[in-house]
């Protein structure tokens, strides 16, 4: 990671915005609070471990400490750099200068930002292409609609065939055909017509809508999954805030919604916003130690971190399911689209959890791809029995994504986001060949 030469002043910065002292901070990344000053005034340069201790006393990421605002730029020409051909290949005469992109930035900030913005529009593309290819290969509500077009279509040519090689038909029957025929052109029109609303559900969003819960979701994403006016010491009727939503289409979808702010309602209440945040400097988006500060279980603290305001936490992304393993709830991590159907292969710690109820587990795992991106998950699966000794006991696994940070250190998991567009060769649970690298 490129560190530049105003480190310490962002590590003063940051600790000053948050009220810490530089004794205390100095205590907690065992240094003297000298050599703390030294680093401050950018007259000592700070090394990869004590960068790593110093982001997270302040509860911020590396790179925030490293980069400051440029960040985001300096990764998207990381990405760009590591998807190059003479990267891909070793060629040194090719291989981009990864080490002077702060260089490339400062003399050329027009040029590093465009190239910035297109390798964050090809990373956009290859996740929607990853939602598509799962959609057209798993999504019920498609394989319903198509079902149906098909399925008219067949009674049409069967009844036509009838007609066309049968010269000496009953008029009555013949007139019983022209029916059959009219009314399965009528089914096969309202199907299309179906099939087509339910493609152009959300001409802005690349992969569209075909759900109640993905309703929802849109409608959370617009917000950035907070929900602001449930923050207030008098918090908005649930009732407003779903009223007139234009993504919240269905009557399904609304109810969801009703009881996805219910249940914010009650995490806001038990871990309030601002309490949450100065917790959450002092101990970083560690799920553990947040659930002991606040005597709260993991679940309640997995949800709060996912609906922080946008630049108050790292970015972080959860997937909930129930005990059958279906999604209940998606919030996508930055390089991390959750599955929606089928390919589990990127939710294997939330499935490690369900199957090991009450038992939290850390898992570093990496999606292969064009660029290999690595993300930290916890997660863990609650039980509950809300119907008393004698009801059915009530299963949820949540899986919280986080950036990872430091090296890659050999033991990540690697995970991929569907079979037929994973480039990894040699998987040995690969399901179906790839069509976009050389498959097993």
């Amino acid at each position: 990671m490129v560190r530049s030469a105003l480190t310490g002043t962002r590590v003063r910065e940051r600790r000053q915005r948050i009220g810490l002292k530089q004794a205390d901070l100095a205590r907690a990344v065992g240094v003297s609070p000298a050599y703390l000053n030294l680093i401050e005034h950018n007259r000592r340069r700070v090394g990869a471990d004590l960068l790593v201790s110093l982001a997270n006393a302040l509860g911020v990421g590396e790179a925030a400490l490293a980069e400051g605002a440029d960040s985001a730029l300096f990764e998207g020409l990381r990405e760009a750099a590591a998807g190059a051909a003479g990267a891909e290949t070793g060629a040194a005469e090719s291989a981009p200068e990864t080490d002077r992109i702060e260089e490339f930035v400062g003399r050329f900030p027009g040029w590093a930002a465009l190239l910035a913005e297109r390798q964050a529009r090809i990373g956009a593309l290859e996740r929607a292409v990853t939602a598509l290819s799962e959609r057209m290969a798993h999504d019920p509500h498609l394989s319903a609609a198509l079902h149906e077009v098909v399925s008219a279509v067949t009674s049409i040519r069967s009844t036509a065939a009838i007609l066309a090689e049968s010269e000496d038909v009953d008029p009555e029957w013949r007139a019983q055909f022209h029916r059959n025929v009219y009314e399965d052109s009528i089914r096969l029109s309202d199907a299309a017509d179906a099939l087509t609303a339910y493609l152009d559900a959300s001409p802005g969003n690349e992969t569209g809508l075909s759900s109640p819960q993905e309703e929802v979701e849109a409608w959370l994403a617009r917000s950035g999954y907070h929900i602001a006016g449930l923050e207030r010491p008098h918090p908005t009727p649930s009732a407003a805030l779903v009223a007139g939503v234009p993504e919240l289409a269905s009557d399904a979808a609304r109810k969801l919604a009703l009881a996805h702010v219910a249940r914010y309602r009650a995490d806001a209440e038990a871990l309030p916003l601002d309490a949450f945040l100065r917790a959450l400097a002092e101990t970083g988006p560690d799920p553990a130690a947040l659930a002991e500060r606040f005597g709260t279980g993991l679940p309640r603290v997995f949800r709060r971190l996912a609906t922080l305001p946008e630049g108050a936490g790292p970015p972080v992304g959860l997937v909930v399911c129930d005990a059958s393993g279906t999604l209940t709830f998606r919030r996508p991590a930055p390089a991390f689209a959750p599955p929606r159907h089928g390919a589990a292969c990127p939710l294997w710690p939330l499935y490690a959890a369900l199957a090991r109820p009450m038992v939290p587990i850390r898992t570093t795992v990496e999606m292969a791809g064009r660029v290999p991106v690595r993300f930290l998950t916890y997660a863990y699966a609650e039980t509950r029995f809300p119907g008393g000794f004698d009801g059915p006991q009530v299963t949820e696994a949540l899986m919280l994504v986080l950036p990872a940070q430091g090296p890659r250190t050999g033991g990540e998991r690697i995970v991929g986001a569907a079979c037929r567009i994973c480039p990894r060769a040699g998987c040995v649970a690969r399901r179906e060949p790839s069509i976009v690298g050389a498959g097993d």
